[in-house]
């Protein structure tokens, strides 16, 4: 492996059962397991049955180097009643996914932080299921806050472009619905995302700038 370069800091979020998509960005990216550091934000599945596969690709990444975050589709889906044989062995993998990342200056976690708590003092249910009450708040925190879970047009973005915030980076480009499926690259503030529309899938990849 030539590692002339330093590794990055990579981190996606809200994938919906995307695992084409993803693993096509990774490849974009010149991404290398165990050398460049990926984090991953949750929302790995839909909770349709279909789109479970996906785990087991998280799972693989992980298992290669990467690290997952839970988000709260995959921890409903976790508990599902009769959960088929594949999938039960991942379901301890997902409840012990921690609740949050810190890597370098930035705090990773799915759907944000409950203003003026410390990070010990969040509830798993906030950092995975919070909206309105994290986006446009003082948060008191010292990191700059990397999220997905509300997709970024209901934030002010236009539809499949991540959304710059005070110390804030939301990252949910709405693949689920259609947009585009977006991998950041935070050491060179590069962005790698493809279109998820149904007539266009996984076509339409492109690498932008962060535009600040």
């Amino acid at each position: 492996m030539n590692e002339s370069r330093p590794p990055r800091l990579l981190a996606i979020s809200d994938i919906h059962g995307h695992a084409e998509g993803l693993l096509l960005l990774l490849r974009q990216a010149d991404y290398r397991a165990g050398f460049d550091r990926l984090i991953l934000l949750g929302d790995y599945v839909n909770e349709e049955p279909d789109s479970w596969d996906t785990l087991l690709t998280i799972k693989t990444l992980t298992d290669q180097g990467a690290r997952a975050l839970p988000g709260n589709i995959d921890l409903r889906v976790a508990h599902v009643p009769n959960i088929p044989e594949k999938y039960r062995p991942l379901v301890a993998w997902i409840e012990a996914m921690p609740p949050y990342i810190v890597e370098d200056d930035f705090l990773f976690v799915h759907a944000g932080v409950k203003p003026g708590l410390p990070l010990e003092r969040q509830s798993l249910r906030d950092l995975t299921e919070i909206r309105e009450g994290f986006w446009h708040e003082k948060i008191g925190l010292s990191y700059t806050i990397v999220f997905g879970h509300t997709p970024t047009n209901k934030l002010g973005a236009r539809p499949g472009k991540v959304w710059y915030g005070d110390k804030r980076l939301g990252i949910d480009t709405g693949a689920k619905h259609g947009h585009r499926l977006s991998l950041v690259n935070l050491s060179d503030e590069l962005i790698y995302s493809c279109s998820t529309a149904p007539q266009a899938m996984y076509e339409d990849v492109r690498i932008e700038r962060f535009i600040k």
